[in-house]
């Protein structure tokens, strides 16, 4: 199947009880056993539920794995990842990354005896030098959040085979639809599936996608054990959500591009951050590996303040100042106070995440009116 055709029906069939098109919502805590052990395949819901089921083998379809594992949300994506490892592990990021994901490394598996390097991968060789016989993981996004910066996953991958690591892939930007990291290598591929995957700004989810059944049953086994499970009207909706990716994904790829070479033609703004751009330092790399480039955008003011930074977050009518991304409505957000926040301040400098980053998630609404709003707010 094409992927706009496997979207839609990978994963799920009618509801053999009534012949539902829509997968049902399980809201059930435990299934009946007619004896010790005798059931239908589900016994208790934290461990299993069938619309979790059914979604799980969606997101294993788009991604071109074979083995989904759900969870709450993405950071318990990233949780459950992580738990793959002991003390004494050392972990290779890339320096510009989602906060919550810095958060989480640095506060929490850090102080389990799990150790940390961040470092700039724009050149995937960088990643050579700072190799252990500790190291067993390395962890990218790209498009990076804030600053879109793009990672050469297939380049990675080759890395991470000749030294025997996991190579896992945070793949909420780009979403399926203009991204398969596994095609290219990678081991691992997390989701917020809260951002593109559900879309309506409704659900939070997470979702972790491999292709190995010995790593795929470590993973289950964390989900299960550790219990950072979603519910079943998550998962509906969830699915629902994959359904329109496809589509929605067009507009916003569309519409991005409109808004990123607006926003460079404008008087006021001083840096635009997009890897359509085709002097992106890494822009060949994205057309390799990417199908589209996506609805993401960062750009800084040439006024480099907070109080010029706070004078366009708050004027805006259809962009909506808040947390997350990838829904159908355009967002607009400061990471330095927002998403990033927990990244110290002379940390966000150094990798260029300046006081007055603003980044857009750009919607799929009419583009001129997008322009429009943007342009009274930046004056």
């Amino acid at each position: 199947m094409k992927l706009g055709t496997k979207l839609i029906h990978a994963g799920v069939a009618p509801d053999p009880s009534t012949g539902a098109i829509m997968t049902p919502i399980f809201q059930t805590s435990t299934y009946v056993q007619s004896a010790p052990g005798v059931h239908h395949g589900y016994e208790y819901a934290r461990t299993q539920n069938p619309t979790r089921d059914a979604l799980q083998n969606a997101l294993a379809a788009i991604e071109n794995g074979k083995f989904g594992i759900s969870f709450g949300s993405g950071l318990a994506a990233t949780d459950g990842v992580l738990k793959l490892l002991q003390p004494g592990d050392e972990v290779i990021a890339s320096n510009d990354l989602y906060g919550g994901t810095y958060r989480i490394f640095t506060k929490i598996f850090q102080r389990y005896g799990i150790r940390f390097h961040f470092i700039g991968m724009q050149d995937a060789q960088n990643i050579r030098q700072h190799i252990t016989a500790a190291t067993k993981l390395i962890w990218i996004e790209t498009p990076t959040n804030p600053l879109l910066n793009i990672i050469d996953i297939a380049a990675c991958a080759q890395i991470a085979n000749e030294h025997n690591l996991l190579l896992a892939v945070d793949n909420t930007f780009a979403s399926p639809y203009l991204q398969t990291p596994l095609d290219l290598g990678a081991h691992i591929v997390v989701h917020s599936a809260t951002k593109y995957i559900g879309g309506h700004s409704d659900v939070v989810h997470g979702a972790v996608i491999v292709k190995d059944q010995a790593l795929a049953e470590q993973l289950y086994f964390i989900q299960n054990s550790c219990g950072a499970v979603p519910g079943p009207q998550d998962c509906f909706l969830v699915l629902r959500g994959l359904k329109t990716l496809h589509v929605r994904m067009q507009r916003h790829c569309e519409n991005g591009a409109a808004v990123a070479q607006h926003l460079r033609q404008h008087p006021k703004v001083d840096k635009v951050y997009w890897c359509g751009f085709e002097d992106h330092p890494n822009h060949a790399i994205a057309k390799k590996q990417m199908r589209g480039f996506g609805g993401m955008i960062s750009f800084t003011l040439k006024d480099d303040s907070l109080e010029a930074a706070h004078k366009v977050l708050s004027n805006t009518h259809l962009f909506s100042l808040a947390e997350s991304l990838g829904g159908v409505e355009s967002l607009i957000g400061h990471p330095a106070s927002m998403t990033h926040a927990s990244i110290p301040r002379e940390e966000r400098l150094k990798n260029g995440l300046v006081d007055s980053l603003i980044r857009l998630s750009v919607g799929i609404e009419d583009v001129a009116d997008l322009i429009a709003d943007l342009d009274q707010a930046i004056g």
